[in-house]
């Protein structure tokens, strides 16, 4: 049983990574650089979509790039 929950995990683990590391790693870096986010959108809300986008297209895709 536990074999198979953390099977499921690993599968859903580059959009994980797109929401946890990246979305705030862009937050950062915008705040840090004074870089307005596009439509009125909070830094935050900005890195969410960014990351989840990207971490999504690396999980369909099978790669970053």
């Amino acid at each position: 049983m536990g074999a198979v929950v953390i099977k499921k995990l690993l599968i859903w683990m580059p959009f994980l990574f797109g929401i946890g590391f990246i979305a705030p790693l862009t937050a950062q870096l915008m705040t840090a650089w004074d870089v307005q986010p596009p439509l009125g959108l909070s830094p935050i809300a900005f890195g969410l979509i960014f990351g989840g986008l990207w971490g999504l297209y690396a999980n369909i895709g099978g790669r970053w790039l």
